[in-house]
């Protein structure tokens, strides 16, 4: 893909993002925002019983960057186990947006992973 179709890329699921809202009584639930633009995600997550991740949702507001990140994190997590969840990095986000970002965009990029590893954390915590 050129930088042209992955910016238009970023843009739709900006406009339109997939697994946008919330899931009544979420396995995995966490936020939270990132101080230096302001950008808030929720995450929410169900899971089975072989740790698979079966439904995620994200709602929160932020740049066009931070959206569209979790908008195609969601896309990549759904089936995956929790361990490989743990296993993505900042790498792999920057691969799904296919774009150069600067470190203070890398900030918003990541931080849906980061929402999501966060309510891993809590969940394995509880069981």
């Amino acid at each position: 893909m050129s930088r042209d179709m992955y910016r238009q890329r970023i843009l739709d699921h900006y406009r339109d993002p997939q697994n946008y809202g919330t899931i009544d009584d979420p396995d995995v639930t966490y936020e939270d925002v990132n101080p230096s633009c302001g950008d808030e995600i929720q995450m929410y997550a169900v899971v089975d019983e072989n740790d698979e991740i079966q439904d995620v949702k994200f709602d929160g507001q932020g740049c066009a960057i931070s959206q569209a990140s979790a908008s195609l994190l969601t896309e990549e997590v759904k089936g995956m186990t929790l361990d490989e969840v743990r296993q993505l990095e900042t790498d792999d986000i920057k691969e799904m947006l296919g774009i150069e970002l600067s470190p203070v965009r890398v900030k918003c990029a990541v931080l849906g992973l980061k929402v999501l590893e966060g309510g891993i954390v809590e969940y394995e915590k509880e069981n």
